[in-house]
């Protein structure tokens, strides 16, 4: 009887494993010679991997270590003959090979070079059994100083041994994306182990553990006490400056340093802090230092009433982030400052490019309508300006990142800004004029509105004149680079506004584009906390609570506005919202609230229902709806540039026991082709849906084009050319892949931190929340030396770019790792904008002669945006 015994293959799919036989060693000679077997039949590499049911990554890492291996063979081989005393000619007969190649296996440097892999293996293994898990994606290479290709190898040998690869995902907080860690783990280790502990998730090299520093990094708050404080109560100004911290100058432990103002945390005592803006005085009593503001009574208030309470966390003792500063005191000594700094002077000085729906869709149609032409207008021309650059590479990352600004403009519907607009921290200055306004920022004379955000409408925006005469405001706030000064009675026509830190946005307003109206008589003495006190035992609203009725109750302001609410109904809606911004914080009855002003029949009238939300696409744009999940990569529909997204299909089993399918977030408008679908009809709904197809539409055909954008033409001659500049690219390049790891380590430590805060207080809300995940990324980054190196390019690197002296990858690369601004700027060139030395040198001296920005600006002919960048 005969039969046939499968004994094995040369592939992996057999029972035995390759080299199985008398022979043992045979198995890499086998395996390359079947592989160039094939090659000589005319397979391709993707074919050969293919049919051994393997990657061409995969393949390409075996051969190179069957070759790594037969070089080792063969060189001990040889070694064994020329310690006999054999000569080259004669190792090389015996070995059946040429002499060269005798001389080659025994060459020390290239030796070394077919060790690599061997070496890096063994130092991979060593981390893993000392660390556990270790991170090997990108950027790893760089630290340890060899190839990406000798590194994959290198784990290639490892997994032989057992060890595994794993990808773990991880919340990028500062974008909210995911990020995929690419992992080493010891054989047995599972994925589900490593994802619960990812923070565990080690370096190859080491970094320095914090040494017993708090969670966060803070340093012990150092507290003023309480006997260097006068409180200033209503009865004597207080209400007037409510929020506002005053110094006393040249205090070293309360100094500002070079700022004129800022928005600070200061502990008082044991148990107490002051929040609010913190600026200079010179009336202040013999005997104290500070004068804290409060609109509180002294009849009613006592230290806990007028400060706050430190929170009973080392960490974050004030709720929100701040900055520690150190200085120097008398005897040479660093010593902490007892300013924690939460912004300072420059820091809210920005000069908006774009002005918000919630500002404009309460604005005339006409209005509404011109603003977002023009910046329609300007997506258009940048797109031509885009779609004409020469370099492929920069042509196609600069369209793609166009794409997605686009779309970004659709969902948020951000319309050109007005001329000057900028963003501005306000302070009260009470010898100021109701109608009058300090702003150096802006022309004497010259008439502003101020618009903060929320705002209920138009009754809401108080018309002011620019004086930048008044000696007080000049006292204290000289030249503020982002601050203005008002009348205290302006900041309540501005929603309520106080002097803590809230910002508004200075228009100017010669011709009146802006329209305003008289302050609502049904909101005139409406105190939220006098009418909704809470009733004993009233549960106290939570932060996440306050979130999403705030959302509901701004939701349907918008809507009534945008379908023509009269100013009693408005009204109603406006008080309830005042009711509820303070509800969390001083425990207010807004449950009453929305009752007595009837905010149900206000909902089902404007808004279909008594439990409806957004109803216009205003207000239902970037409104958040739960998708399938899906993979964050997506395709180009080749046709018409739009998204195409895949999912993933997973599923989960929920509290009722039924499985169903895992979602993610997304809005309203990123998920409507058409904008008018979410319009309910009006007038201006159909300005803003036109605009949003319109940007949706543009995004689409950037799209298309990058995808369509043809690979870069490589010059080796032009490499040549600008060989020190491409070699300069490339260690730039190197720089910015060596902080990777390192920011990997800060993402996995800050979720670890984030996760223990967020267990300790499970009623986090989300602006909490988004403060602690910003807290936690800085302190984490500091810990693991994360910082991002952006590749900053000369003129000449430049030139060697757009003449190919830089390969594809490696450019798509540095684009990935440097300021696309800068680039687009380069891409495409404008007339230059910057001050001549000349202009710079009179701008300072005029600086000094005491001229604010503003007409400094004007003398030479620049705005003070452009001004404001020379002086830094």
């Amino acid at each position: 009887m005969s039969f046939f015994k499968h004994y094995g293959t040369p592939r992996r799919s057999g029972r035995y494993p390759w080299g199985s036989g008398n022979d043992s060693e045979q198995r890499n000679k086998s395996f390359l010679g079947y592989v160039d077997a094939l090659k000589r039949e005319g397979l391709s590499e993707v074919d050969i991997a293919s049919g051994l049911g393997m990657t061409t990554s995969q393949l390409r890492n075996q051969k190179a270590i069957q070759k790594a291996k037969e070089r080792t063979e063969l060189a001990g081989e040889a070694l064994k003959l020329k310690e006999k005393g054999m000569s080259n000619v004669a190792i090389g007969k015996r070995m059946a090979i040429n002499e060269s190649s005798v001389r080659a296996l025994l060459d020390p440097v290239l030796q070394n070079r077919s060790d690599i892999a061997t070496s890096t293996a063994s130092m991979l293994r060593y981390a893993v059994d000392k660390k556990g898990v270790i991170d090997i994606g990108v950027g790893v290479e760089s630290h340890i100083g060899i190839s990406r290709t000798k590194l994959n190898v290198s784990v290639a040998l490892l997994e032989e041994e057992g060890y595994k690869v794993h990808y773990v995902k991880t919340e990028q907080l500062g974008t909210g994306k995911f990020t995929t860690i690419k992992v080493l783990a010891p054989p047995g280790k599972t994925y589900s182990e490593i994802y619960k502990n990812r923070d565990q998730i080690k370096m190859i090299t080491d970094y320095s553990e914090d040494s017993g520093r708090s969670f966060l990094g803070l340093e012990p708050i150092k507290s003023v006490s309480r006997n260097r404080v006068l409180v200033r109560y209503a009865e004597d100004g207080g209400a007037d400056k409510d929020g506002t911290i005053e110094l006393r100058r040249n205090v070293d432990d309360i100094a500002l340093g070079n700022s004129k103002y800022a928005q600070v945390r200061i502990g008082v005592g044991d148990q107490h802090y002051m929040k609010g803006m913190a600026m200079y005085t010179d009336n202040l009593p013999n005997g104290v230092d500070i004068i804290y503001n409060t609109n509180k009574s002294k009849e009613v208030a006592n230290d806990d009433v007028v400060f706050k309470k430190t929170k009973d966390d080392q960490d974050n003792p004030f709720g929100t982030t701040v900055r520690q500063k150190h200085y120097v005191d008398s005897s040479g000594k660093k010593q902490l400052s007892s300013l924690n700094i939460v912004n300072e002077e420059g820091n809210w000085g920005e000069w908006s490019k774009s002005i918000s729906s919630q500002v404009l869709s309460k604005q005339s149609p006409a209005l509404a309508k011109k603003q977002l032409d023009l910046a329609r207008n300007l997506k258009v021309e940048e797109f031509d300006e885009l779609a004409s650059l020469t370099n492929p590479v920069v042509k196609k990352r600069l369209l793609e990142s166009f794409a997605d600004d686009a779309d970004s403009s659709a969902v948020h519907l951000k319309a050109a800004a007005l001329p000057r607009q900028a963003s501005h921290v306000i302070l009260p200055i009470p010898s100021m004029k109701e109608n009058e306004i300090y702003a150096p920022n802006f022309l004497n004379g010259e008439a502003v509105v101020l618009i903060r955000h929320p705002h209920g409408g138009t009754f809401e925006i108080p018309q002011l004149r620019v004086n930048n005469k008044n000696p007080d405001a000049n006292s204290v706030i000289k030249n503020a680079r982002d601050a203005v000064g008002i009348h205290p009675n302006v900041a309540k026509k501005l929603s309520g506004a106080d002097f803590d830190g809230d910002t508004v946005l200075v228009i100017p307003n010669k011709d009146g584009l802006i329209k305003t109206s008289p302050s609502l008589k049904a909101l005139k003495d409406f105190d939220p906390r006098e009418a909704y006190p809470a009733y004993e035992g009233m549960p106290k609203m939570s932060g996440r609570s306050k979130q999403m009725q705030m959302g509901d109750v701004s939701n349907l302001i918008t809507d009534m506005t945008i379908k023509g609410a009269d100013s009693n109904e408005v009204a109603r809606a406006v008080k309830h919202s005042m009711v509820v911004i303070d509800a969390e914080k001083h425990t207010l009855n807004y449950k009453q609230s929305a009752i007595d002003h009837n905010i149900a029949d206000l909902k089902k009238k404007y808004q279909g229902g008594e439990r409806a939300g957004a109803s216009t696409l205003v207000s239902k744009a970037a409104s958040e709806i739960r998708v399938p999940r899906r993979k964050e990569q997506f395709k180009v529909d080749p046709k018409t540039g739009k998204k195409v997204f895949q999912e993933t299909g997973e599923t989960f089993v929920n509290a009722k026991g039924k499985l169903v399918r895992k979602t993610t977030t997304s809005t309203r408008m990123a998920e409507t082709d058409d904008a008018f679908k979410l319009s309910s009809g009006t007038k201006m709904e159909a300005i803003y849906a036109a605009y949003a197809n319109q940007m949706k539409t543009i995004a689409n055909k950037a799209r298309k084009l990058a995808s369509e954008t043809k690979p870069l033409v490589y010059s080796p001659t032009a490499k040549e050319t600008y060989r020190d500049e491409v070699a300069s690219l490339k260690s730039k390049l190197n720089i910015a892949y060596k902080n990777k790891p390192h920011e990997r380590q800060a993402q996995l430590l800050a979720n670890k931190i984030v996760s223990t805060k967020k267990q300790a207080n499970p009623d986090m809300d989300a602006s909490d929340l988004k403060k602690i995940k910003g807290q936690a990324l800085e302190e984490a980054r500091i810990r693991t030396g994360a910082k991002k190196q952006k590749i900053i390019i000369t003129d000449k690197e430049w030139e060697a770019i757009q003449l190919g002296a830089v390969s594809n990858n490696n450019l798509t690369q540095i684009l990935l790792n440097t300021d696309l601004d800068g680039v687009k700027v380069r891409a495409t060139p404008r007339t230059s904008r910057n001050i001549t030395t000349s202009k710079l040198a009179r701008a300072k001296s005029m600086v000094a002669a005491g001229y604010t920005r503003a007409e400094i600006a004007s003398a030479l002919g620049v705005s003070t945006n452009t001004l404001q960048e020379a002086l830094d």
